[in-house]
């Protein structure tokens, strides 16, 4: 394997950020998400977003490298209340040191040789400097390969779950949770 690395993201990178998740999602998520939903996205848009994201957004943007190519993303940051609370709506305890992580993607043809535990695990670290002590992804509950990544990190479903609207077909989700000190069982 070509050198492996970890690297905060900058807005020149938008671009390889919305190819790989579009890629991924239209190869990894055939299962979860309609057809129509999947043939909807637009790179363009979605590029602008990732910009917007790079120079004014909340969210700390990590990209893991292999050699010179762009090869997976994390997006995370502070979590909302919304996010955090329980069911009920009620906020634990910690709820002002939660932290969210949003998107973690690996190009599918890229997977499986540790950018994703090198993305988390940067992430986390990065976090818990500032003060995160627990954090939180919400999962698709069909998203196998997904939840056992974060559960091998330790992260665990806490009991939320939401539906989403995908394109008119339901969602599921489930909120997962964990420390920010990651173990990583082999798989």
């Amino acid at each position: 394997m070509a050198d492996a690395d970890v690297r905060e993201a900058v807005p020149s990178d938008a671009e390889e950020i919305a190819r790989i998740q579009l890629t991924t999602w239209r190869t990894a998520f055939t299962e979860l998400l309609p057809a129509a939903v999947l043939d909807e996205l637009d790179s363009a848009a979605t590029e602008q977003e990732w910009r917007h994201a790079l120079t004014d957004g909340p969210a700390a943007v990590l990209v893991a490298t292999e050699g010179p190519w762009i090869v997976g993303f994390c997006a995370a940051g502070p979590a909302p209340e919304a996010e955090v609370a329980a069911a009920n709506g009620t906020l634990p305890e910690d709820a002002a040191t939660v932290a969210l992580v949003s998107a973690l993607l690996v190009e599918p043809r890229w997977g499986r040789r540790g950018h994703g535990r090198r993305l988390l695990g940067a992430m986390v670290e990065r976090l818990a400097a500032g003060g995160a002590t627990r954090g939180i992804t919400w999962v698709p509950e069909a998203n196998t390969a997904s939840m056992a990544f974060f559960r091998s990190a330790g992260w665990a479903p806490d009991g939320t779950v939401r539906t989403l609207d995908a394109g008119g077909r339901p969602l599921r989700e489930l909120r997962l949770s964990g420390p920010m000190e990651l173990q990583f069982e082999e798989r």
